[in-house]
């Protein structure tokens, strides 16, 4: 698999929720370090739409975030 950061990886509340343990590692492993754009936040992002801070990539929301 080919390693190309999400250039939205910095600033994505997925990252600082995994860093702190909140979230499985799979979500930075499978959306924010391959740069998938099948990722629901950065689909919205890219268009400009608002999205909740927790909500994951795959467009659930988790409520205990």
């Amino acid at each position: 698999m080919k390693i190309k950061t999400c250039k939205w990886y910095p600033v994505c509340p997925i990252k600082y929720f995994v860093d702190q343990g909140k979230l499985d590692p799979k979500w930075v492993e499978e959306y924010c370090l391959v740069e998938n754009k099948n990722c629901v936040r950065y689909q919205m992002e890219e268009n400009g739409e608002f999205h909740p801070e927790n909500m994951l990539p795959n467009g659930d929301i988790q409520q205990d975030l």
